[in-house]
């Protein structure tokens, strides 16, 4: 085990993990220590889900033409277009 010569840590964030280490039961140390490890862990990406079958009302045939699900931005810029989404059909 290495012993940190000094670290400089924002009063108020020690303040709290001394309360979380206390309110615990737990050293600052192992607060600390797990927040490091948390931190410095390789993310992991989340498992693929399975594609989710939308349905659709008030019509045949699926979605209104230039209307793709998977793209956010294109739906917000469908949206911000002012045109009501009845006269699109």
């Amino acid at each position: 085990m290495t012993y940190a010569n000094h670290l400089n840590i924002a009063d108020d964030l020690l303040r709290e993990a001394k309360e979380n280490a206390a309110r615990n039961g737990r050293t600052l140390t192992a607060v600390v220590e797990d927040a490091l490890r948390e931190s410095l862990a390789p993310r992991r990406s989340p498992s693929p889900r399975p594609p989710v079958d939308l349905p659709t009302f008030l019509g045949e045939g699926g979605l209104m033409p230039g209307v793709d699900l998977d793209d956010n931005a294109g739906l917000r810029a469908l949206l911000d277009e002012g045109v009501p989404l009845e006269q699109r059909r």
